[in-house]
């Protein structure tokens, strides 16, 4: 039920400038590579800004958009703002926003030496300093006079279009290592002019560029983003941060502290914090400069706030005056109105898995199979005639077809040969870092429980339980089983399967041999590191493509930051040959043998399909679809997916 006192904050106004929004809560900056090849906005585009305005928020900022694409541009598929022969499409944004009561903002960037090199239209990328990084453009160019005058107009020109075509806000980004922090930055900023040095040098180009944007915006208002700290040692520090802002404040009105360094792949994890990072990630340093008695503007938090109730929480302590979040409303993008009503555990959460922002090629959600999609994959719509749907397996693709195809108002029987549901989800959620998938598989299992579907729990189907049921349809979502390589003493009383580890169910030895380096097998070597055991992670694979199978962006942060932190040690090139009382004996490429010493021994060497009823369901009707692991094994994000798209189908 509706309760006005929940969220009396959240739901307050608050005028920013000369402009009101109906609340305190932001759908915060999040790439959507949706254009034409030339950045055009497309109805994809619309669809996404419509998906995002109705969930409900009071201002949604497009992502990262450069103001020059000779030589600030970051990714490909940016939306262009900075040609006046694309104002009709960019028109079409605001108005799709403010049908929803919602304000449209967009965050304007020059990416410096963060550019992407296969996107320059000038031989050079352009910097502060002569700085690489080690993933974009080793031809960076010292900015000259010309160059920052140069960047200011271009500003200048975007700030004014978007006026004119109806936005109603714009964010500067200077946060995250982009060309204005790279400018504040002692770690990227060693220019020896009035540009670099002293911290008031090191100030001066980032403030004549929002002194030339709060010129070119007039009374619209003007948001900064930036980083409170940068995260890395010689970055920019908070303190220095509050000091930028209380002169920035001259020139904007709302500052948006988020965190981190984007434009180097082994520090990009600290901007958008994978599910290894605490929630609530920026917020101290959001509080700081709030509370700091030189700031009079308001300030917004970002940065892994997954529920309406934390960002209640937030503005009720003071702690913000806006509440920012991306992920959470990829999740669910009816978070917001299902708390209201009374209903937040409803919600869908996040994974933090960095699936909708780990492909520079589409936004995917690993969770919510309809982000993203257009046609009958965009919303889940009734069927025409509703069918016997006969779903084997409850799991995470058995679950996902049972709640869409009831949905949809098809008659759905669920056939799970455990005594509940989940398959192997809730096995895998169970190391400590692993908080956000514990809640995802909660929420899985409770949601398809309450679905509708006549989901029979203890009951291992095969063709003549199928058959009894006289479907139209059959789904086969059976998952998947470990591998069992033929490796002699694998079976043997010191060896542990990853998911008996994972979960506490054995005994693990102070010393212990990981065999096999993949996603699973890296998170498992973490969580017994984390416990204090000495582990050893082994695969014939070498060691740079050690967890395989996960994103990229938590993949960086596990091997830069906790592998080396907990003493983890990998061997990659190095096939298993032997399982032993003394260990594990392996041979590299070279056919030398080695035995690794340990007390136990983790099989984590892959999962395959579980096919043993696959071909006797295959011939009982022609509509019969196998989904998930049991089709091949890739995760969730795949077994969501094949299992959404054969239901929205049906």
């Amino acid at each position: 039920m509706f309760d006005p006192a929940r969220y009396q904050h959240a739901f307050s106004p608050i005028t920013i400038r000369n402009l009101t929004l109906k609340n305190r809560l932001q759908f915060s900056p999040i790439v959507n590579p949706m254009t034409t090849y030339d950045g055009c906005v497309t109805d994809d585009y619309v669809d996404f800004m419509d998906m995002q305005a109705g969930t409900g928020v009071g201002l949604v900022t497009i992502g990262a958009t450069s103001v020059d694409h000779d030589t600030g541009e970051d990714f490909a598929g940016e939306l262009d703002v900075t040609d006046d022969r694309k104002m009709i499409g960019l028109a079409r944004l605001p108005e799709v926003v403010h049908s929803h009561g919602a304000k449209l903002s967009v965050e304007l960037v020059h990416a410096g030496r963060g550019a992407n090199p296969a996107l320059l239209r000038r031989p050079d990328a352009i910097a502060p300093s002569v700085f690489p990084t080690s993933w974009g453009s080793r031809h960076i160019r010292e900015m000259t006079q010309r160059d920052m005058d140069t960047v200011i107009e271009h500003y200048q020109d975007v700030v004014r279009r978007l006026a004119r075509v109806g936005f109603d806000m714009v964010m500067i980004h200077a946060a995250h290592g982009n060309l204005l922090a790279q400018f504040l930055s002692p770690l990227t900023n060693t220019r020896h002019d009035w540009y670099g040095g002293s911290f008031e040098n090191r100030c001066r180009f980032p403030l004549a560029v929002l002194k030339a944007v709060r010129e070119a915006a007039g009374d619209m208002p003007v948001e900064m983003r930036i980083s409170g700290t940068e995260t890395v040692p010689g970055g920019m520090q908070l303190d220095e941060t509050i000091a930028f802002l209380a002169e920035a404040q001259r020139y904007i009105d709302l500052a948006h502290i988020s965190g981190g360094l984007v434009v180097e792949p082994l520090t990009m994890y600290t901007t958008m914090p994978p599910y290894f990072s605490p929630l609530n990630t920026f917020l101290a340093s959001a509080e700081a400069v709030k509370a700091d008695p030189r700031i009079t503007i308001p300030v917004t938090t970002v940065g892994s706030i997954e529920t309406l109730d934390d960002a209640e929480a937030i503005l009720a302590a003071g702690k913000a005056d806006m509440v920012a979040m991306a992920r959470a409303h990829l999740a669910d993008p009816d978070l917001i109105k299902k708390s209201y009503r009374g209903e937040p555990e409803q919600a869908r959460p996040c994974l933090r898995c960095w699936c909708c922002a780990g492909s520079s090629h589409f936004i995917r959600c690993a969770v919510n199979p309809g982000l993203g999609r257009t046609g009958r994959y965009r919303t889940v719509e009734p069927a025409r005639t509703s069918k016997k749907v006969v779903i084997v397996g409850g799991g995470v693709a058995g679950m996902t077809a049972a709640q869409i195809c009831t949905q949809r108002g098809h008659d759905v029987v669920l056939f799970e040969a455990n005594d509940e549901l989940g398959g192997l989800l809730p096995e895998i959620c169970q190391l400590s870092f692993k908080g956000d998938m514990r809640r995802y598989a909660d929420w899985m299992v409770r949601t398809t429980k309450e679905c509708g579907a006549d989901i029979r729990l203890g009951v291992r189907a095969g063709a003549a339980e199928v058959a009894a049921e006289d479907p139209d349809v059959i789904l086969v979502a059976t998952g998947s089983v470990p591998v069992d390589p033929p490796i002699p003493g694998i079976d043997g009383p010191n060896v542990v399967s990853v998911l008996d580890a994972d979960t506490g169910r054995a005994d693990i030895g102070q010393r212990v041999v990981v065999c096999g380096g993949g996603a699973s097998g890296s998170e498992c070597a973490l969580g017994l590191a984390m416990q204090g055991k000495d582990v050893t992670v082994v695969d014939m694979v070498p060691v740079e493509e050690f967890g395989r199978g996960m994103e990229e962006i938590p993949l960086w942060m596990m091997q830069s930051k906790y592998l080396p932190e907990y003493h983890i040690q990998q061997i990659g090139d190095c096939k298993v040959v032997a399982v032993t009382e003394a260990g594990v004996e392996i041979e590299d490429r070279n056919w030398n043998h080695t035995l690794l010493p340990a007390d136990t021994i983790v099989n984590a060497l892959g999962m395959r399909p579980r096919r043993d009823v696959v071909e006797e369901l295959e011939q009982l009707i022609p509509d019969v679809h196998v989904i998930g692991d049991a089709d091949h094994v890739e995760g969730i994000l795949n077994a969501n997916r094949m299992a959404y798209d054969f239901a929205v189908r049906i």
